[in-house]
Formats: C-alpha cells, structure tokens, sequence
C-alpha cells in the first residue's frame, strides 16, 4: 500500500479542498511565486561541484577563532579568492566526530537540486546518511493559491545573508554587501517614480475623457486644441459661461434651441458614459480579470502570505492603468484610491523581476515587505498624503509591518508624492483637486453637529457594508440574469447612472471635482457653476439638492463596487460623506444666521462668518470612509495633510471615533473584510483580538488520522507515488512509519514530491522506471543508485503540537507564526493535522459551537468537499479556463 487511508472515500487532507495537480510545466507569465520547471526557490546553487561550497565557508553559527598571526594591512580590507580561510569548516561529505550540524547549516545544504545521497563515502552508515536529510527539506516554488511558510522564508533569508558576509570580508565583502542592500530601494524609488507618473496620466486622461462628456476644447484662433479639458481649455476665464474656446456638444451641432440643446447634450452625455464604462469592463474580461474591482482584499490577502499568481503580472498593470481612466471617465460612483494601490504593487513586482536573479524576487518573506512598502505610495498619490499612505498600509493593509517596512514605506511614499508633484497635473500646485484650506477655525457648540456627523458615517458604512454584499450575493446567484454576462451588466449601471446623473447638478460633475467643491468655502469659489453657494431662500433648495445627491450616490456606490471594472470605494465614500456632512453644515449655518442671539451661538462675532459648510464637508467625508473601511488613524492625517489645518483634527478625531464605534455596532469587519470573507480567501485577521474563540482542545477541530491520507516509511514505488498524486489532489501528506505505527516522521508537500518524482524519471536526470523503490526513513541495505531517497525532499521537522492543545493557542501560533499547517501529535503519533485553510473555514463558516460539542475530525471537510479554494479569485471555474485561453498573463 501506498497510503494510509482508513476511509475510502478520502475526504480528508493536507487541505481544504481537492484541487488540481502541480504541474511541472510553468505558466506563460509567473507573477507569484517561482518557475516550478527552473529548479528551487534559490536558483543560484550554495554548494560548489564538489559539494563543499556554502558548507565550506562557515555557515555554522561556532564563534570565529581569530588568526595567531597578524593580518597584514592589505589584507585587512582584500580578502584573497586564491585562498581559503584557515577557520574553514571540514567538508560535508565527511562528518567529523562530535560535529553537530545546525538547522541553518542542513537549510542551506537542501536548498539546491543536486542529488542527495550522490558521492557519499559508505551508503550503508546511518550517522554518514541522516545528517544531510534533516530539518525542513529542500523547496520548490509555491503553487498557486497555496499559503507561504513564513518561517521558512525568513529563516532562508538569515542564512543567505549571513553567508553573504562571511564569504566575502573586506572591502569586496562590504561592496557586495551594500550592492545586496541597494538592490530594495532601486526598486522603490523607480515603483515611487512609475507610480507618480502613473497616477498623472491618470489624472489627465480621465479628466479630459470626464469633461469630452459634456463638449470638447475648439480654439479656433489657434486651429483647435482638442486634447485641453475644460480647466485648461478655459485658462484664466474667471466664468465657463465666458470661455468661448470651450464648445459643448449642442453648440458644435449648431442647435441653439435650449430644450434641443439640453437633449443633445443629456443624449451626448449618456452614450459617452455608457462607451466608457462598456470599454473598461471589455478589457478586464477580456485581458485580465485580476484587474477587476480594487484589489485591495486581495492585496491583504497576499500580503497575508498568501500566493495568487498573474495577480501582480504586467498584463495586470497595463489593464488596471488603462481601465481605470475609462472607468472613472464614465461618472460611475467610483474610485481610483484603492485600484491605484493595486497598480503600486504591480509596479514593485515588475521591477523585481528586472533584477535577475534578483534577492528580493527570490525570497517570498522580502517581496511581502516590499508590496507593504509600495502600497503607501498608491495612497500617498491617490490623495496626495505620503504620511497617510505610509499609516493606511500598516493600518489597514500590511500583515507584518517592522519598522524597516515603515522607513521603505516612508521613502517610496516621499517619491511618489514628489513625482506627482513634478508632473503638477492640475497646474494648481496641489497634489490633487480636492486639495483646500481653511481661513478660519470652529467653535465648541459645534462639537454636537460634529459628533451627529460621526453617527450618520458609521450608519452609512454599516449600511453600505449590508446591501454590498447582499449585491455581491445576488450577482453570484443563478437568479441573476447578467451572471454571463458581466459586461451587459456594466453597461446597465452605467446607463442608468448616467440617466440619473444628468439632470443633477451635482452628480453630473465628476467624483473628484465634486468633492473639490464641497470641501471649499464659497469665498474661494469664483464660478459657482454647480449652484453650491446660494443665498437666501434658495439656500433651502441647495440642502434639499445636496441630500437627495447623497441617497442617490449611496444606492449607485452599493451597486457599483463589485462590478467587473476598476473600482475603488474610498473617494464615493468621500463624496456621499461630503454631501451629508455640507448638509449639515448648511442647517448650523442658517441656524446660526437666523437665530444669532441664540446662547450657543455666543462666541461668534458679529460680522465674521461663524459656520464654514466647507468643514462640515471634509468632516462628513472622514466619517463616511471611518464608517465604510473601519480605518481610525490613517483617515486622520489623511483628511488633515489633504486640507492642511491642523485646527480641525480634533473635530475629525471624535467624527471618525463615533462613525467606527457606530459601524463596529453593526459588524466588526470594514468592506475590504467583507470581501475578503464572501470571496473566500484564506486571510487569518491578526488584528482582531477580540475575536471569541471556543474554549475547546484542537482535537475536537482537527482532521483527524484516521481521516488523514498518509504515506508510510517504505512500501512505495514511483509508479504508486504517482498513481497516490492522481488519487488525491491534496497539497500535502503526512509521513509516517508504517500503517501499524503512526509515527510521525515528517511532512512532504504535493509540490516538492511531484518535482521529486518527476526529476527522477525525467530521460535528462536519473531515469528511473517506475517500479524503482522510494523510502523516507534511513534504509542502510539498499542501493542509493537503485532506489530513491525522497527524505531530502521531506520536512522532517514540521510544527507540532499536543492534540490537547487548546484551540485558542492553535490559533495564535497561526496567526503569529505564520503556518501553513499544524501537525498534532500524542507522544510521537500522529494524531491530526490542521492547516490554515482549515482554521480559515472553521473561523468564518463552521459552526463554532457546533464544534465546541464535539466535531469529529472530517466532518467540516466532508461537508465543504466540492468546494473549490479558488472560488472568487476570477469567478469560477470557466473564468479560469477563458483566462487561459486567453494567455491571461
């Protein structure tokens, strides 16, 4: 038997769900993770040809005798590469007595492809054999949708760089040393640099499209300059109703009639939104699919450890950028804050790869880092904040965030910023349109109107966050009649925006140009086109306009995110907060000018204006994001580095506690969790603490071994290997002695058994036939050169835990630790296995007190057997084979 499997029906295994095999060939565009067919996770080879290279020089972590004789000067800065150092090591192929190899030296032994057990003096002598075998087994790139093992990177990591410096001293050493290094910030000053153009051309193509909607620049002195929006085409004009350069689609037809121009015009401007939005979501369906939505949930996720490939792939790039202008173009209620962190750590991945091979590439651990650091530039140029940017990764993105991540995270916001800044997008000096600031400052009594705002934030994300998914649901449902047809959908909502939009002032203006106009005093506004700033009586129609506008524009945003475009939700966030909060503001203020005696109106003076709308605005905009993304500090410095008044941090502090003390009322998680959970994807929050967890030992979770399918010691062959891979599509198998003694002697992944396998058989490598033996156990009477010892490819020292472990501290060590999976144990017998796609469904969808009575292992498996782990990442099964197809890359 190859296997151990009480159970036939094998509904249980290293993972949650049967997924397809490992194949050895590699994608056409491998974004995540390694080339599977080019060899291990470190291409360079550590060990030399005589297999005492890397060994040789010095990885152990013994104290460094010092020379007896004086080094000369020269010597002290060049080290000679004709000599070897006296304190060197012995070779690794003769183990010398009382030598007690580390885990860090076998680490960098099995993270190479030579043959394990080729040139060893006696084969038949265990102590010569075990010693090169142990620990956690050589590596192979990861598969995708599979999780990271953490430590292992970064124990990789520490090896590589102490080797780094012991191998080379001196001044050569340190030249070496300060390339390595150098090699991380190359990569975000050019992603900074890429980013801030990237968001420029953003800014002006989407500008010029939004404005085409309404007319088209014709300067007829100088023979027409169509490519000018309205902004530059009307430079220096004080009115739009004075800029004659500026021709609106009416007046182009020669239609002077004004309800024949309204019609022109109303018609001009719907088609147009409708080509826009109908253009976006055609290309992401037909060129990538990843560059759908935001992409922050799965950002979170990979930075989660978790792999996704073609996720951050140039194709991605290119696709998000492009769409992206078309989709904000459109006037549909979305955003290009969130999607331009996407293409932040698509940048960053690109130019990884530019570095071959590149150190950062090759190690999963520090190209995590580096995504950390070069989301904080999205956000630094999407609201024009490098400080924000560098808090909204650690708040709200980053899984692991040391304050080496927050120096490179400082730094690639810095250049982005300063980038968009050189480009200067909007001629105004201001990194975005939005960007205002105040001439005065607030009153107490205005604490209340404040804190009424932070109630109606945390109502507003609360709801948003309920009727999102509810959408989300429909639209995965078979009750949904565009389930086949995302693009007609698309082209639905865009239609119906458009048609609502118009005849609105306010919502016919763009999101970023309305939000700019909310934000503003009216001192500062010279043409009041959209009606804001009127007096008298007709100040009741603008409030009644403006709160009409924030229904509107929160039913359209809840249709809209989710949609298979480009979409972000933080600046529609902004923009309904906006609405609102100027309502507010607009009442304290007629409040106050009809009742100016009034005891809380006290502290006004009397021919100064004491209520600012504008505030109210920017306030209501902090709470609405608060209530929408459960985000505290960073929305706080955003909102305060984008109007640049200190003064009113404390108002948006106490709006923004109340919208998520509100918000958390309702549910815990924000709308990126939300998506997160309702896509399924594995993502364990370390950040919820507070989190009720089952008081009940791990046993009652687990998968337990009778369920399990395991591999024994001997027994095997390639040929009932390969056949045991067919069989069960599991990511991983326990090792254990035999079916009568559940030892535990290891863990194989499918990935590192499947490469096994195949590189013995291959016609280049050994070409084994199939009947050849395979143990993982030390045989000291066979043939190394007749069988094949799969122990190099085996981690023998996988984390385990008694299976009287409380569930609680399970989870811990998950989250903290960052493991792909846990083995459990009862004095050295294999008891259970859990894995992280495990504890992910148990904690988001099993039934916990369910569990908490007694769940046997393998039942939370049976139940979710045709569940697919992929589910959401691209839609389904046939995205997946229509991405294909289509050389999605």
């Amino acid at each position: 038997m190859s296997s151990l499997s009480p159970k036939q029906n094998g509904h249980a295994s290293s993972s949650r769900s049967p997924l397809s095999s490992a194949s050895t060939s590699p994608p056409e565009d491998d974004d995540e993770g390694l080339d599977l067919a080019s060899g291990l996770l470190e291409e360079e080879d550590p060990l030399d040809e005589n297999g005492a290279g890397t060994l040789d020089q010095g990885a152990s972590f013994k104290r460094i005798q010092q020379p007896t004789t004086k080094p000369s000067l020269a010597s002290r800065f060049l080290s000679s590469p004709f000599s070897r150092s006296r304190n060197a090591s012995p070779s690794p192929l003769v183990r010398p007595s009382g030598a007690n190899p580390t885990t860090n030296t076998i680490l960098s032994y099995l993270n190479n492809p030579v043959n394990g057990g080729a040139n060893l003096q006696d084969t038949k002598d265990a102590n010569g054999l075990d010693w090169y075998v142990e620990g956690p087994g050589r590596r192979v790139g990861y598969d995708d949708l599979t999780a990271i093992d953490w430590i292992y990177e970064y124990n990789k990591e520490r090896i590589r760089l102490r080797q780094l410096t012991t191998n080379a001293p001196g001044l050569l050493g340190q030249l070496k040393q300060v390339v390595d290094g150098s090699q991380l910030w190359i990569v975000l000053v050019a992603t900074g640099i890429a980013v801030g153009s990237i968001a420029a051309g953003i800014d002006i193509a989407s500008d010029w499209m939004g404005d085409l909607k309404q007319g088209v620049c014709s300067n007829v002195e100088n023979g027409g300059k169509f490519y000018l929006s309205r902004p530059f085409c009307c430079w220096g004009v004080n009115s739009y109703a004075q800029c004659h350069d500026w021709r609106t689609w009416s007046t182009l037809m020669g239609v002077v009639n004004k309800g024949g121009s309204y019609l022109i015009e109303y018609i001009a401007f719907v088609l147009l939104s409708v080509l826009f939005a109908g253009c976006a979501s055609v290309l992401v369906n037909r060129f990538s699919l990843y560059a759908k939505q935001s992409g922050i949930p799965e950002i979170k996720t990979v930075l989660g450890g978790f792999v996704i490939r073609r996720f951050l792939g140039t194709w991605t790039l290119i696709v998000k950028s492009l769409g992206l202008c078309l989709a904000v173009a459109s006037g549909m209620w979305l955003g290009k804050e969130g999607p331009l962190v996407h293409v932040a750590c698509c940048c960053a991945n690109v130019f990884m790869k530019l570095f071959s091979p590149s150190v950062i590439n090759a190690n999963e651990a520090r190209k995590r880092e580096t995504f950390s650091a070069a989301a904080a530039s999205g956000i630094s140029v999407a609201f024009g904040s490098p400080i924000g940017g560098v808090l909204f990764s650690l708040e709200q993105l980053s899984y692991y965030f040391p304050d080496k991540t927050m120096w490179a995270s400082f730094v690639c916001a810095m250049v982005a910023a300063v980038t968009l800044q050189a480009f200067d997008p909007f001629r105004t000096g201001k990194l975005v349109l939005y960007q205002v600031t105040y001439h005065s400052g607030w009153h107490a009594f205005e604490l209340v109107p404040f804190a009424l705002i932070g109630i109606i934030g945390g109502l507003y994300g609360a709801m948003f966050i309920k009727l999102n998914m509810r959408i989300a649901s429909f639209r995965t449902s078979a009750r949904n009649p565009f389930l086949r047809r995302p693009v007609v959908e698309v082209l639905l909502v865009a239609l119906v925006t458009a048609l609502i939009s118009f005849p609105i002032t306010f919502l016919r203006a763009q999101s970023s140009e309305l939000v700019e106009y909310l934000f503003a005093e009216c001192r500062d506004i010279q043409d009041d086109y959209l009606g804001l700033c009127k007096a008298g009586i007709a100040n009741t129609g603008v409030i009644f306009t403006l709160l009409i506008s924030a229904i509107i524009g929160f039913a359209l945003a809840t249709v809209t995110f989710g949609l298979q475009v480009p979409a972000g939700i933080l600046l529609p966030s902004m923009a309904v907060g906006a609405l609102y909060g100027r309502v507010v503001g607009l009442v304290v203020e007629l409040w106050q000018r009809q009742h100016p005696d009034f005891i809380l109106f006290a502290a006004c003076e009397p021919d100064v204006p004491c209520v600012t709308p504008g505030t109210y605005a920017v306030i209501g905009a902090a709470s609405a994001l608060a209530g929408a993304t459960r985000m505290t500090v960073s929305i706080v410095v955003i909102m305060f580095e984008l109007t640049g008044a200190l003064t009113y941090v404390l108002p948006i502090m106490i709006a923004v506690m109340l919208s998520k003390w509100v918000g958390d009322a309702f549910g815990k998680r924000g709308i990126y969790e939300s998506w997160i959970h309702f896509q399924g994807y594995p993502f364990l929050d370390n950040k919820l603490d507070d989190a009720v967890i089952p008081d009940v030992p791990v046993k009652n979770i687990m998968t337990r071994v009778e369920d399990l399918v395991c591999i024994t010691a001997t027994g095997h062959s390639i040929q009932t290997l390969q056949d045991l891979l067919k069989d069960h599509h599991y990511r991983g198998f326990p090792v254990i002695m035999s079916p009568r003694e559940s030892t535990l002697l290891g863990y194989i992944s499918r990935t590192e058994l499947l490469y096994a396998l195949d590189a013995a058989t291959s016609p280049v490598g050994r070409a084994l036939p199939g009947e050849t033996d395979c143990y993982f156990a030390h045989q000291p009477l066979v043939d190394p050169t007749t069988t094949l010892d799969l122990r190099p490819w085996m981690d023998q020292t996988p984390i385990t835990l008694s299976s009287r472990t409380s569930f609680q501290l399970t989870k811990d060590m998950f989250e903290k630790l960052g493991l792909r999976f846990v083995i459990f144990t009862d004095r050295g017998e294999l008891a259970g296995l859990l894995t992280k796609k495990d504890l992910w469904f148990v904690l988001n969808e099993g039934d916990l007190d369910a569990a908490g009575k007694g769940y046997v292992g393998g039942v939370l498996r049976e139940e979710v057997d045709g569940r697919e782990d992929q589910r959401g990442l691209l839609g389904g099964e046939e995205e997946d084979e229509r991405d294909s197809r289509r050389g999605e890359g």
